[in-house]
């Protein structure tokens, strides 16, 4: 259920907070108020498709805010979770801003997300009636889903027939992947096998390629390296004859009796004293280098052995040891796939065979009842539809014909709605009959009977009673009615009789401030109400008759 709703910015609003009731609110007032605004923010907080044309002029930024109340819901809840949305006390505020840079910012209670995700949530929030936009009844794909959701379904027969589907979709693309081309699919299993061993039995090691390269170095400039130490070990440590840091250590000692005289020459015993140490370390690394540099051929010949071995496999796999090691682990997933179930061609057609006879017995059930809960809900229908003044209507859920062996994702029947207005007319696609009043009663009709099983939290009718008038709107504000008995319901009206039903009446005005227009809503009392159903009454002029007429309005709802 909507409860709360903000919008800063939108076309002629500039700022609008709104609180909204359950059962059933009606929204009227004179054309371009701003009604049909109000509706296109709830559209956008439940992922309809956000323009720049849509923000105030003069400002940058749009910002719509609403909070909803929802109830325990599978798909719901499954949808959050996935989202990583909590929803604590079954609350969820939901923002979104739209910015003439062409940022748009989505959160659900404080969640970053995007349009596509939004959407996914909205779609168990809200559904949005238009005249020309029925969502879900006026696409046939989701024909199948509502049925089933009417029909109570076997949840377990149902999961056991996907798990099924899967199976056989899984097995089909084998067995076409491997008629397709066979030696192709043999070479690349040889390929694989062969990849994956040399690589294997390589036994590589991450970075191996770098260490090797250095001890290379060492081992190939072993005279170099051996001269240049002696000559360091020789000028530093020297011999009997002295050396250099015997020299320097003389002369630190001579630094350090005149260092007392003068800031200059204590500094300069500084830098001295701290070259003779750092010469004295480094005299010391020299001569254990020394001590510990040999030459091993044996171990050079190893190393450039190894370094070539993975040169090779570098030119074939990757341009290091890491690359290499990727390639394997890639290649060895492709691998233990292709051979998890390498069977041979006649026993996947076996397999395939068997899962055929499964899909068909349990598709079969779900067909059966589908096919029993359809003639129920024809009969609700129809009884909804002579209510409404359609009387004359039939209404049939239409199953297509089957051909064996086809299955689809939710069994094997494929359904649509069909309907018959008038006598002597052909039954025609619910999803291609003419708009008008018929084709707001049929919707209606079925709401009725859908609204419990859709699961939405509310529902929006936007002037969805176009076309009707006299007992047949009476007779649609009574449908709407019945619906908001089940789910909140938001209407958009000029029709008396259907804002009378209401239980909450919002009034949506505008008026012009400083050369700009500005919308404002009112919620309505008793005495408000019956003027403004005066209003819708009369048009123009409300007269004491019209007042009557609008008091009745309201004591024949109550």
């Amino acid at each position: 259920m909507l409860q709360e709703l903000t919008i800063d910015n939108l076309a002629i609003i500039d700022h609008l907070s709104l609180n909204f009731s359950d059962q059933m609110t009606v929204l009227t007032g004179e054309t371009g108020a701003g009604k049909s605004i109000i509706i296109d923010a709830v559209g956008l907080l439940v992922g309809g498709r956000g323009s720049q044309e849509l923000i105030r002029k003069g400002t940058n930024t749009l910002k719509i805010q609403g909070q909803f109340k929802v109830a325990s819901q599978i798909e719901l809840d499954d949808v959050l979770n996935e989202l990583g949305v909590e929803a604590p006390d079954r609350i969820l505020v939901v923002q979104r801003e739209i910015n003439r840079n062409g940022r748009n910012v989505i959160r659900v209670n404080g969640t970053l997300m995007n349009t596509t995700s939004l959407k996914r949530i909205g779609s168990r929030l809200v559904d949005i009636e238009g005249q020309n936009d029925h969502q879900l009844l006026m696409q046939p794909e989701q024909h199948l889903g509502l049925l089933d959701e009417f029909a109570n379904k076997d949840d377990d027969l149902l999961s056991q027939y996907q798990e099924t589907y899967e199976l056989y979709q899984s097995t089909q693309r084998k067995i076409n992947q491997k008629q397709a081309n066979q030696q192709q699919w043999a070479q690349r299993l040889d390929m694989l096998e062969f990849q994956v061993n040399e690589i294997k039995n390589a036994d590589l090691i991450e970075n191996e390629d770098v260490d090797l390269q250095t001890e290379q170095e060492r081992l190939n400039h072993f005279q170099q390296i051996n001269n240049a130490l002696q000559i360091v070990q020789g000028a530093l440590s020297g011999d009997e004859n002295g050396s250099s840091l015997d020299a320097i250590a003389a002369s630190m000692e001579s630094l350090e009796e005149i260092s007392t005289f003068d800031d200059e020459y204590a500094k300069l015993n500084e830098s001295v004293s701290e070259a003779y140490f750092n010469l004295q370390d480094a005299a010391n690394e020299a001569s254990r280098q020394l001590d510990n540099l040999s030459f091993d051929e044996g171990r050079l010949n190893e190393i450039e052995q190894r370094l070539n071995l993975i040169a090779d496999l570098e030119r074939k796999y990757g341009g290091s040891v890491t690359e290499i090691l990727a390639y394997y682990d890639k290649i060895s997933t492709e691998l233990d796939s292709m051979t998890e179930n390498n069977v041979t061609g006649d026993e996947l057609e076996t397999q395939l065979d068997k899962l055929i006879a499964k899909l068909t017995k349990l598709g079969g059930k779900l067909s059966k009842n589908r096919q029993k809960a359809a003639k129920t809900i024809e009969k609700e229908i129809k009884k909804q539809l002579d209510d409404l003044y359609m009387d004359k209507a039939v209404f049939e859920i239409k199953f297509m014909d089957h051909q064996p062996n086809t299955f689809y994702p939710s069994g094997i029947d494929q359904v649509e709605f069909y309907i018959q207005t008038n006598p002597g007319e052909e039954m025609g696609p619910l999803a291609k009959i003419a708009s008008g009043g018929e084709l707001s009663r049929v919707m209606l009709a079925l709401k009725t009977i859908f609204a419990r099983s859709q699961g939405v939290t509310s529902i929006i009718f936007d002037e969805v009673d176009t076309g009707v008038s006299g007992r047949v709107a009476q007779a649609i504000a009574e449908k709407i009615r019945v619906i908001a008995d089940q789910s909140q319901v938001l209407c958009i009206t000029h029709l008396p009789q259907v804002a009378a039903m209401a239980q909450h009446h919002l009034l949506i005005s505008k008026e012009v401030h400083d050369d700009r227009t500005i919308t404002s809503v009112d919620e309505l009392d008793e005495k408000s109400r019956v003027d403004e159903l005066a209003r819708m009454l009369a048009g123009a002029e409300v007269t004491q008759l019209t007042v009557e007429h609008a008091k009745e309005l309201l004591n024949m709802a109550k």
